[in-house]
Formats: structure tokens, sequence, C-alpha cells
């Protein structure tokens, strides 16, 4: 996502000619990003209405809202594919319904960033018609375009052209040409004039950068702009481009700028951006605090958001029947593996090592399968956030709430297999004490994925989730007994939440009181269950205090994934 640049610059952003209000700006405006930032598993309709409900609040009945969504997918052609999820959609059908979603309150600026990208010509020249339609209606549309072709280049009404980060036209599309043959550069008329700026911005006919900055910079291009320019201003119509030279491969943000220059590193530059009658709400003198406020309250986009977060982990089949699948399987395997030898003596180390690998199962299929899928969703909260959608706050709390259902229902199935195949103690309190322990092990888990997927790639995240875990799991209590860890390093013990896991686990197998194990051997060291427990340092373990740190645990990542 494209953003304005503003660390180590300076200047100013005006709006018709007085200082920008940031927030409230942003609530008046839209940005349509290049890429469709949309979550695959929502049909159109059902992500129109999560749009309406969100954006244009309580005051509008239910049958508006409809009425409203009904309109808009009519209006851009989408009406065949409004029951069709968006992963399914073409090109150009997600970039009309990335177009819809904002419409829905009707935003009187709105921000495209190549909104041609990667579509074919034909599907070019209707987005770029439908973005014409709009701005005709009274809105303020404002794009960066990729290499348009001469018959989309003429569809623009007004044009600001950078180059090394200044201006080197602006003004309307018809002055281009002409203004370049005043300053020596003749446009053949066979080429493409978006071409042939593109080659003087590059240097292909000489260093003419300065030249045609200074031009600028002395108001040449107005001696060139045609009798079009105003009646566009009559009729509310201000749509800017902004091109920048292929010279800057990171693609200035500041290209996003319309009628105005860019802010130059310690130049305090003033940018004005002029936005058409239909937006003066942005000039009133109302009180601000009624108009940055987002649309609905608190718990209405938690409920919002937690039944679409809800509805897209159903439809996903990787994160429910799939995971659902796999922790039958694998626990039909570990039982077994270790069929039957939760209650024998002789076999207690490796009854152990099934309950380690219960917490690592629970701990790596609650992990990673988040650190894969929400970096997707992460770019969609990116978009809805800064377009004011709703609240950090709501979506971290739906985001959290709508997986614990998930995580609940896959180690129950596991633990249920797992816990009476291998014969563990057959007490309802054991048993719920070890579910307990599995299913916090797991949200922790779910927790830490979050952390690890809003702040890294898929590709960083894949590496880094398991890596970071080596740690965790190394002072967990298994591979290296507590009596054994150095002094300088036991304090990492408490840092690692597997440890928790693990030896809540183990107490509700072994601690409190349990009888006696049978022993088919002729000898068992470890008959007595305490005994076992203090073989493994753990006979001053609580099993409450364990389920007390795990859940505090997922709470500190719940913050940090918050933040």
């Amino acid at each position: 996502m494209k953003i304005l640049q503003t660390s180590h610059l300076s200047g100013s952003v005006l709006i018709n000619g007085k200082d920008r209000n940031l927030r409230r700006f942003r609530k008046m405006s839209c940005y349509i990003m290049q890429d469709d930032r949309l979550l695959p598993h929502l049909t159109v309709y059902e992500a129109m209405t999560v749009s309406a409900n969100l954006k244009l609040g309580k005051d509008i009945s239910t049958r508006e809202k409809r009425e409203v969504i009904e309109e808009i997918i009519e209006t851009l052609g989408l009406s065949d594919a409004s029951n069709t999820q968006t992963h399914c959609l073409s090109g150009g059908q997600r970039k009309r319904l990335s177009i819809a979603l904002e419409l829905v309150n009707n935003p009187p600026v709105m921000f495209f960033d190549e909104p041609t990208s990667g579509l074919d010509s034909s599907t070019c020249y209707q987005c770029l018609s439908l973005l014409k339609s709009l701005s005709r209606g009274g809105r303020t549309i404002i794009c960066t375009i990729h290499q348009p072709s001469a018959r989309l280049f003429e569809m623009f009404d007004n044009l600001y052209l950078l180059a090394e980060g200044q201006c080197i036209y602006q003004g309307n599309v018809g002055g281009l040409v002409p203004f370049l043959s005043s300053m020596g550069l003749e446009c053949p008329s066979y080429h493409n004039p978006a071409d042939y700026v593109m080659e003087v911005a590059c240097g292909e006919h000489g260093e003419c950068v300065h030249k045609l900055v200074m031009a600028v910079n002395n108001g040449k291009c107005a001696n060139y702009q045609h009798h079009q320019a105003t009646i566009n201003a009559v009729q509310t119509v201000s749509n800017d481009i902004a091109k920048e030279s292929p010279q800057q491969e990171t693609k200035s943000e500041s290209a996003l700028i319309p009628n105005g220059v860019a802010k130059q590193p310690n130049g305090g530059t003033v940018i004005n951006i002029p936005i058409s009658c239909t937006t003066s709400l942005l000039d009133s003198a109302e009180s601000i605090e009624q108009k940055v406020g987002f649309p609905t309250n608190s718990c209405t986009q938690f409920w919002i958001l937690l039944k679409r977060i809800f509805l897209s982990q159903i439809r996903d089949m990787t994160l429910t029947r799939v995971r659902l699948i796999s922790h039958i399987i694998v626990g039909f395997l570990i039982g077994a593996i270790y069929y039957d030898i939760g209650n024998e003596a002789s076999q207690v180390m490796s009854n152990a090592g099934c309950v380690f690998f219960t917490v690592m199962f629970l701990m790596f299929t609650a992990m990673m399968p988040t650190i894969l899928t929400f970096p997707t969703e992460m770019a969609v909260f990116v978009r809805e956030h800064l377009n004011y959608w709703y609240s950090v706050k709501s979506y971290y709390l739906a985001r959290t709430l709508a997986d614990v259902p998930f995580q609940i229902v896959y180690s129950i199935a596991y633990v249920i297999i797992v816990y009476f195949m291998t014969s563990q103690p057959l007490e309802t309190n054991r048993f719920m004490m070890y579910l307990t322990i599995c299913i916090l092990t797991a949200l922790v888990s779910q927790s830490i994925g979050l952390v690890i997927g809003s702040a890294m790639s898929v590709e960083s995240g894949v590496f880094i989730g398991p890596v970071a875990s080596v740690p965790i799991v190394l002072f967990s209590g298994f591979f290296v007994n507590f009596d054994a860890i150095p002094k300088y390093l036991k304090f990492l013990s408490y840092v690692s939440y597997v440890r928790y896991s693990f030896e809540g686990a183990m107490i509700s197998v072994y601690g409190y009181d349990r009888a006696k194990l049978k022993c088919s051997d002729a000898y068992c060291h470890f008959k007595s269950p305490t005994k076992f427990l203090e073989e493994m340092s753990m006979q001053n373990a609580v099993f409450w205090l364990d389920a007390v740190a795990l859940a505090d645990t997922k709470d500190m990542y719940v913050e940090c994934y918050s933040v």
C-alpha cells in the first residue's frame, strides 16, 4: 500500500486553500489501492452489506441500506456476480467491487492507485469510463495511471506530471502537446502523447526536465489550457492524473498528490489540492468532533466484524475442514503409537513424550495456519481502517474471538481421541484439567501467530515462527530437567509458555495424589506418580498457576498484536 511519505520532509497540504485536517479529510475521502484487497470467501453482496452496515451507521434503516447496495451493484454491472465469492471474480469485477465498497457512503474525494493495472484494454476503458461517470456525478477523482493508451489518455480532464519529484506539466490533457511544442519538444502526430512525455521525462530527448520545471513555475502552462477546463470546473469535475518518471524505481508516493508540488526535503513547499464545490463540507465550520468519528459505535463494529470473520473462516477449507481432519487423523495415529500406556508404570517416560507431543502439535497447528493466512487479511484491514470503516480495537477483538470456537473444537477432537486411546486416568476432573491446558496452549499459539502474521510477510513469518519456537520448546522441561538448567539461564524457563503447558498437562495426569500405577515388569521405579513428578522437577507445581500463566501470556500477545 502506498502512502504519502512525510518523514524528513516539510511543507503544507492545503484543501481549497486551507490547512488540511487529516482525520477529517480521511473520513471524507477514500483510497482504492492498486491491488484489490478483498476477503476471498465473501460474496459480492455480503461484502457490500458489511460495507453498508459499517459506513452508513444506524440512522439508516436496513431497507434503505439494501436499496443503496442494489443500486450500486447494478450501476457498476455486478448484478450477475452478486452471489459469487470474490476469489472467483475476474480482474475487472474485483476492481469494480473495490470501487463499489467505497461508494456506499458516497465519498466526495476518491484516490485511485493505478486503477487499470493488470486489466486488458477493454476492461481498462470500462474502468475509466466508470471513473469518468463518477466524476460527472460531482466527485473529485484523483488517480495515477500506468502507461495509458492514447484513447485512455484523452479521457482525463486534468493532468499533473512529475519527473524527478518536480512538476513538469500541470493542466488539462489538451494543452500538453502545445506546451511541449513551445519548449521545442515536438510530439509526432502518430505518437501517443503519454508515451512521448514519458520519453521526455526519462531524458531520451535531452535534459529537458529542469527547463520544463522552470516553465511550470513561471506559469507558462496556463497559456495552453483549452476552454474545456472551464467547462469542467463548472461541472465540478476535477480529475487529476499524477504520473512520475520510471527512473524513480520506488514509485514516489507524492504522485498521489494532485494540483500541487511534491514536498521536498527541507524545502517547505506548499501543496494545494483544489476540491470540487460539492465537497464544501470539508471547509465547513461545523464541529470537527461530529465529523471525525466512525459511523458506527465500537460494539456495532465488533459484532459486524465478528460475523464476517466467522463466516470467512467457516468457508475457508484450510482453516476449517482440513485442520479438523488433520487433528482427527493425527489423534488416531498418536493414540495407536502410545496405545494403553497411560496407566503403565514402566512406560512413564513414553507417556511424558505423548503429553509433550500433544502440546507441540496443538501449538504448531494453531500458530502456522494463522501466520500463513493472516497477512492477506491484514492488507484488507489496513485499507478498511484507513478508509474509516472501523477502529483497531473493534477489529482485533473480533479477530481474536472469532477463532476461539474453532480452536476449542479442534482441541476437543484431538484430546478426546488421544486421552482415551492412551488410557490416561478416567477421572472427569483430570480430563477437564488436561483439556483446559490444551485449549489454552492453542489460544496462546494462535495469538503468537497473529502477532507474527501482522508484523511480517508470509515468507518471513513461515521462517520466524518455527525458529522463534525453538528456545521456547527447549526450556519447556521435557528435553532438559529444570534442575539441570544453569542458574544464569533458568529464568528463561519462566518465559517459555510451553513450560506451563507441559507442566500443567503433566500435573493433570500424574499430580494431586494419583493412585499408584500398575506395573507389568518385575520392578517399576516410577510406580508412584509423585516420584515421577519429582524426577521431572514438577513436584511443587500447581495446575491453576500454570493455567493462569497461559491466560496471562495470551493477553500479553493480544496486546502486542493490537499495537
